[in-house]
C-alpha cells in the first residue's frame, strides 16, 4: 500500500510540472519543453516499472499466465486473436514462456498510450493525470490488461470522433478489438455522444431506456450471443456501483451548473457531457448486464478531461477555487477508500505488491494438472 501511495504521489507532484500548453515557436526548444520530456518520462518510467515488475498481483494474472500456456500449446483460448498473436511472437522469440515480458509489453503500451492520450487532450496535463491516478485507473490496468489497453486505444481515438474522422475511428477500434472486443461499443456510443441532442430526441432516448427494465430477457440473450463464453457463469449476474452512479451523478450537476457557459458550445465538452450522462443511465438502467462497469469505463474515462474543461469556465473566482478543491477532495478520497477497502478485495487483488525479482509465481492450472 505504502508504494502505490509514493508512486501516485511522486508521479502527481512531476506532473504538476508539466505544461502541455506551452507554445512551441518554430524550431527552438524551450526550457519547458525540455522540463515537459524530463518529467514524462521520469512518469513513464516509475508507472511501467512498478507495473512491469508485479508477480501474480491482480485476480486474474495466474488466469492470465493460463491462457498464454494454453496459447503457446496451440490449445483452445478465448481470448482475441490480437493477443494470441502477441503472446506467440514473444514465446517465440524468448525461446521460454516468457509471460513476464508479456505484462511488460501490455504495461508499456497501456502507460504510453495513457499519457499521451492525456497529453494532447486535455485542458491541464497535471489535473487530469491526478485524476487518472486518483480514480485508479492506473493501478486497476494490472487486471484484465487486455482491456485497459483497449481503454487506453479508445481514449486516443476519441480526437477523431469530435474532428468527425470516422474511417480512422473506426480502424483504430477495430485494432483495439484484436485485444479486447468490447471496445466495439464505443463505435454506437462515441457516436451518439458526439451528436448534439434536442429536447425530443433526448425523451425518445429515455423511452428506449425504459426498455432495460422489462427486456432485460431479451438484451442477456444479445449479451450471450456476443459472449458465449458468459453462457451459464457468474459473468451473467450483473450488478453495478454507487460509487459510480455517485459520481456520474455528481458531474451531471456540476455540468448543468456549468451548462450555457462550458457545454452548450464546446463539441468536445458535450461530448463529454453525453459520455456521462450515458454512463449514469447504464449504470442505473442496466444492472442486470455482465460487467457493465467495462462498459461504462468506456464512457467515464472522459471524466479526466472534463471535470477540469468544467471547472475552468467558472469564471467566478472563489466559487472556482470552492468547486476545485471539492473535486480534488473527493478525487482523494475515492483513491483513499480504493487502496485502504478495494485493493486488497479478490475482485481486484493488487494487495499485496509482490515482484518477481522477490516472489516466486504460484502453480497455474496446467501445473496442478
Amino acid at each position: 500500500m505504502v508504494l502505490y501511495v509514493l508512486v501516485a504521489v511522486i508521479t502527481v507532484l512531476l506532473g504538476l510540472l508539466v505544461n502541455n500548453r506551452c507554445i512551441v515557436r518554430g524550431n527552438m526548444v524551450s526550457r519547458q519543453q525540455i522540463l515537459n520530456g524530463l518529467c514524462l518520462v521520469s512518469v513513464f518510467l516509475l508507472l511501467f516499472a512498478v507495473s512491469a515488475c508485479r508477480l501474480n498481483v491482480g485476480n486474474d494474472y495466474a488466469k492470465y499466465v493460463e491462457f498464454m500456456h494454453l496459447v503457446h500449446c496451440d490449445a483452445f483460448v478465448p481470448t482475441e486473436c490480437g493477443f494470441n498473436w502477441i503472446v506467440k511472437v514473444i514465446y517465440g522469440l524468448s525461446g521460454f514462456e516468457n509471460y513476464l515480458l508479456v505484462f511488460a509489453f501490455f504495461a508499456f503500451f497501456t502507460i504510453m498510450l495513457f499519457l499521451i492520450a492525456i497529453y494532447q487532450q486535455a485542458d491541464s496535463f497535471a489535473f487530469s493525470f491526478f485524476l487518472f491516478m486518483a480514480f485508479g485507473y492506473y493501478f486497476q490496468s494490472f487486471n484484465t490488461v487486455r482491456y485497459y489497453l483497449a481503454l487506453a486505444i479508445a481514449v486516443v481515438a476519441i480526437p477523431y470522433v469530435l474532428r468527425r474522422e470516422w474511417l480512422k475511428f473506426i480502424l483504430l477500434v477495430v485494432l483495439g478489438a484484436t485485444l479486447h472486443k468490447s471496445i466495439l461499443v464505443v463505435i454506437p456510443l462515441y457516436f451518439l455522444a458526439s451528436l448534439n441532442w434536442k429536447k425530443w430526441q433526448l425523451g425518445i432516448a429515455g423511452l428506449f431506456c425504459s426498455t432495460f427494465f422489462f427486456m432485460q430477457d431479451f438484451y442477456l440473450r444479445v449479451v450471450v450471443f456476443l459472449y458465449p463464453t458468459y453462457e451459464d457463469t457468474e459473468y451473467l449476474e450483473g450488478g453495478t456501483s454507487l460509487v459510480n452512479i455517485a459520481r456520474c451523478l455528481a458531474v451531471l450537476i456540476l455540468s448543468l451548473i456549468c451548462y450555457k457557459k462550458v457545454v452548450r458550445d464546446s463539441r468536445r465538452n458535450r461530448f463529454y457531457f453525453y459520455c456521462n450522462l450515458g454512463a449514469l443511465v447504464m449504470y442505473v438502467c442496466c444492472s442486470f448486464l455482465p460487467i457493465i462497469s467495462r462498459i461504462g469505463y468506456y464512457l467515464t474515462i472522459t471524466h479526466i478531461f472534463f471535470l477540469p474543461a468544467l471547472l475552468e469556465g467558472i469564471e467566478n473566482k472563489k466559487i472556482k477555487k470552492l468547486f476545485t478543491a471539492g473535486v480534488v477532495g473527493a478525487a482523494i478520497l475515492y483513491f483513499t477508500v480504493f487502496i485502504l477497502m478495494k485493493a486488497g478485495n479478490d475482485g481486484l487483488r493488487i494487495l499485496p505488491y509482490e515482484t518477481f525479482m522477490f516472489h516466486d509465481m504460484v502453480p497455474i492450472l496446467s501445473d496442478v494438472n
